[in-house]
C-alpha cells in the first residue's frame, strides 16, 4: 500500500538525497551498509539485546532509504545499482529473520520458528512474483500493488521487535501477522499478474 503511495513521499526522499549526496559517497556504498548494519542486527538478536537490535535495524533501514534518493539526486542512478539494491533488501530481511530463530519465541499453532520460516518465504516471494511476472513479460510495467508490500514489512519487524523489549513472547504475534499478510499478497500479485495479462 505504502509502495503506492510512494509519489507523496517524494519530497522527503529528494531532501533526504540532495543533503546525502553532499557527502560525495557513493549511494552504492549506502546499499552494501545496510548489509552491514543488519549483520550486526542479526548478532544483537542472537545476544537477545532487542534495544540494540532495533539501533541496527533502524540503521539498515535508513541505509536502504537514502541509497535511490542519493543516487538520484547526484544523478548515479543506475539498473546496476537498483539491481544490487534489491538483491541487499533481501538479504537485510533474511539475516534478521535469521536472528529471529535464535530468540526463545513461545508457539502459537505451529513452531514459532514454523512462523519464521513462512515470513521469510513470504517476504521473498512478494518480491519474486513480482520480478517474474516482468521477467516472463507477464506484464509491461512493473507491479507495485499489493496489501503488504517492504515498506509495510519493515515497519512490522520494527514493530515486532518494539514489543519484544516489554515481552518477548508478544513478539511472536506481529511475526503471525507478517507470514499470513506478506503470502497473501503473493496471491495478490498473482491474480493481478494473471489479470493484467488478459487485458
Amino acid at each position: 500500500m505504502l509502495e503506492e503511495r510512494r509519489e507523496k513521499l517524494k519530497f522527503i526522499s529528494e531532501k533526504m538525497g540532495l543533503c546525502f549526496s553532499k557527502s560525495k559517497i557513493h549511494p552504492n556504498f549506502f546499499t552494501l551498509i545496510s548489509l552491514l548494519f543488519s549483520f550486526f542486527c542479526f548478532l544483537s538478536l542472537v545476544k537477545n539485546n532487542l534495544i540494540l537490535a532495533i539501533i541496527f535495524f533502524l540503521l539498515a533501514s535508513f541505509s536502504d532509504f537514502i541509497d535511490g534518493a542519493v543516487a538520484r539526486a547526484s544523478q548515479k542512478a543506475t539498473k546496476l545499482g537498483a539491481y544490487l539494491d534489491t538483491i541487499c533488501d533481501r538479504y537485510v530481511e533474511g539475516v534478521v529473520f535469521l536472528g529471529f530463530l535464535f530468540l526463545p519465541l513461545p508457539d502459537f499453532l505451529f513452531p514459532a520458528s514454523i512462523w519464521v520460516f513462512l515470513c521469510l518465504f513470504g517476504s521473498l516471494m512478494t518480491t519474486y512474483s513480482k520480478a517474474a511476472a516482468k521477467e516472463k513479460e507477464v506484464i509491461k510495467k512493473e507491479l507495485k500493488k499489493g496489501l503488504f508490500g517492504r515498506p509495510e514489512r519493515m515497519i512490522l519487524i520494527f514493530f515486532s521487535m518494539i514489543l519484544g523489549i516489554f515481552n518477548l513472547s508478544w513478539l511472536v504475534y506481529p511475526l503471525v501477522i507478517f507470514a499470513i499478510l506478506s503470502n497473501f499478497t503473493v496471491l495478490q500479485r498473482i491474480f493481478f499478474s494473471l489479470k493484467s495479462s488478459q487485458t
